[in-house]
């Protein structure tokens, strides 16, 4: 089919009876929304309006610790035409504070709702009615190179599938800088992570977890990476754990029957594999003993090796015998 044929097709085609009036509908519909747009643009709206503030004049010897942009949200009232270019344009971009005008001794800086007003209030068109300003203040913070490293620790709910548990916790990095002013520095002795929430996993875990911001406290780096280990609960026990006499006199020394009992505990297999019966401590206190005589003595476990729990003493009680060391 030529070009020709195929726009002689497409002509008939809308130029046909009900196409026509189809077309015609469409024309004036579309005329009556321009006039409604146009009368809408024309009516008076109050508008809330999100301006970002930048600081300038930063010393090259201070460091902001605080963020470089603050936002603040401001009530306009204009007509709809006019509140479309603070949306949407850049008149309302570019609003700068000088540091050096509001930075106060301490590491901080202030600058109230009237004086940011009075930044905003020549970007504005001459119809504009400023309506508010919020917050009434904002306050920047910053330090002359003042900083330490902190550890860090997560925070949340991380707990993996039932019967296994978490054997080990690894960061990288396992510190972060911090910069502030020198009585924030103080008193931050460590870092936490934003809320996790992990359950129901069996496999290790690796989190890519954003650092939890502070006032005033600027964190090198703000992510850090964190791997849970995890590992396979099971209830095992060790024998042979020797009994020792505690408190001891010179020249006397605790007979014990028998004098090496067995540990209960539930464990990680991984862990289980690793422990022996000197991991663990077992004693008899002699001062126990030497107020409260009787036939049995009482037995503790006094050390058991870490990433274990529910720890118990197959027996609680033994026979004893104090005897006297020939000197």
């Amino acid at each position: 089919m030529s070009l020709q044929s195929i726009i002689k097709t497409v002509g008939n085609f809308l130029f046909s009876k009900v196409n026509r009036e189809l077309l015609t509908f469409l024309f004036f519909f579309a005329v009556a929304g321009i006039f409604w747009l146009l009368m809408t643009l024309n009516e008076t709206y109050e508008q809330e309006v999100r301006v970002p503030i930048h600081y300038a004049n930063v010393p090259k010897t201070a460091m902001l610790t605080s963020p470089e942009t603050d936002t603040i949200r401001i009530t306009v009232s204009d007509k709809g035409i006019t509140l479309l270019t603070y949306l949407y344009g850049d008149v309302l971009k570019n609003i700068s504070i000088d540091f050096s005008q509001h930075a106060k001794q301490g590491g901080k800086g202030e600058i109230t709702a009237t004086e940011i007003s009075k930044l905003i209030t020549p970007k504005l068109s001459a119809s504009t009615k400023l309506v508010s300003v919020k917050p009434e203040r904002l306050t920047f913070y910053y330090n002359f190179g003042e900083k330490k490293r902190v550890p860090v620790i997560y925070k949340g709910h991380v707990k993996p599938d039932a019967l296994y548990y978490i054997s080990a916790v690894t960061y990288d990095p396992d510190s972060v800088t911090i910069y502030a002013p020198h009585s924030k520095l103080d008193s931050i002795t460590y870092i936490s992570t934003e809320e996790l929430n992990y359950t129901n996993f069996r496999d290790t875990l690796s989190v890519k977890a954003n650092i939890q911001k502070a006032p005033g406290v600027k964190i090198v780096p703000d992510v850090v990476n964190i791997r849970f280990m995890t590992d396979i609960l099971t209830e095992e026990s060790i024998e042979g754990v020797p009994v020792e006499g505690i408190n001891m006199p010179e020249g006397k020394v605790l007979r014990l029957f028998p004098a090496k009992v067995t540990v209960n505990f539930v464990a990680g297999v991984k862990t289980y594999k690793k422990l022996s019966a000197k991991d663990f401590q077992v004693v008899a206190d002699y001062n126990e003993i030497k107020d409260n005589p009787s036939q049995k003595c009482n037995i503790y476990l006094r050390k058991v090796p870490a990433g274990i729990s529910k720890a118990s003493l197959s027996k609680k009680q033994l026979d004893y015998l104090i005897e006297d060391i020939d000197q």
